[in-house]
């Protein structure tokens, strides 16, 4: 039998439901004659019965379950060893694939060789555009994106270059890097390049391999000519302080991997000053009385985060 053309790999925790949709949407919009499928589910250790499920309902699927949670770079890393078609495509759970999405990403790698990684265009359930281009952040995108500031200045030049609104959302074009809830990779890129940094247990493994990638001579192509459904977060809200913890973490090794020790440290100490702050503000609204659960529950989370140190 013929190698498949396209290997999906997913990696899973705690959503079987979530799962089976996009199981249902990949195997209804996916597999032809001309598009051969090698569907392998990873699942980290997941206790909503994913692993049963899966295998009952998708026998075709290759299911590997984890007894623990190694984190969404180490499963999917696990994913592309098991992997056999010339591609691979790295898919979220809570993603659903839109028409022919699949086909005709293949058939544009087909026709560009030089493209080592091609996203399609994201889209939220309701139909609104997701935005997953992304340039390249600098130490200001850090200091912005994800705290405080960016409510403060929601539309600022940084963000907003960052974000690449300056160019069309349905025009093909090449990005520094994309999203990661779908991104479908070259073997050939990942047999030279390697997989995904494992030192992220989740959040920027796939800016960090966007990057790899171009340097070593890839192109990373944005292609809105492929829609696929994303949900965005279900996995990772279900523990809100390790969402804290494991996204500014992230940011932190990333900064100190790629631009020095010294904007790692900077970065991380802004990061828990930020903390401090929205700790003491959570606080004083709960000694106020106004909405105290939800002040208990931010204040719980952030004080976590300061005792994880961000490290």
């Amino acid at each position: 039998m013929a190698d498949p053309d396209l290997s999906v790999i997913i990696v899973s925790w705690n959503v079987r439901d979530l799962l089976s949709r996009c199981l249902r949407t990949l195997f209804a919009g996916g597999e032809s004659d001309s598009l051969r499928l090698d569907v392998i589910v990873i699942d980290n250790d997941s206790q909503d019965d994913t692993a049963t499920h899966t295998s009952t309902q998708f026998p075709q699927v290759r299911l590997l379950v984890n007894e623990d949670n190694p984190g969404f770079a180490t499963a999917n890393n696990q994913g592309l060893a098991l992997a056999r078609g010339r591609y691979c495509l790295l898919l979220n759970p809570d993603t659903e694939i839109v028409d022919d999405a699949l086909g005709r990403m293949v058939a544009y790698m087909d026709s560009h060789p030089q493209v080592g990684v091609l996203g399609p265009q994201l889209r939220y359930p309701d139909g609104r555009l997701q935005p997953s281009r992304r340039r390249f952040p600098t130490l200001a995108t850090a200091l912005l994106e994800s705290t405080p500031l960016q409510q403060l200045l929601p539309d600022n030049r940084v963000l907003r270059h960052y974000y690449v609104e300056d160019q069309p959302a349905d025009v093909t074009q090449e990005v520094d890097w994309l999203v990661g809830a779908s991104l479908l990779v070259r073997r050939q890129v990942v047999e030279a390049v390697g997989g995904l940094d494992e030192g992220y247990f989740m959040y920027f493994e796939e800016l960090d391999w966007c990057r790899r990638i171009r340097e070593a001579g890839w192109k990373v192509v944005y292609f809105p000519e492929a829609v696929v459904k994303h949900h965005e977060g279900q996995s990772s809200s279900q523990v809100v302080p390790l969402r804290h913890i494991r996204f500014q973490s992230s940011k932190v090794r990333y900064f100190t991997k790629v631009h020095g020790r010294a904007s790692g440290e900077f970065l991380r100490w802004f990061l828990l000053a930020v903390y401090v702050w929205q700790s003491a503000v959570e606080g004083l609204k709960w000694l106020l009385g106004h909405k105290r659960t939800l002040r208990a529950a931010r204040l719980h989370a952030y004080l976590q985060v300061l005792r994880s140190g961000l490290h």
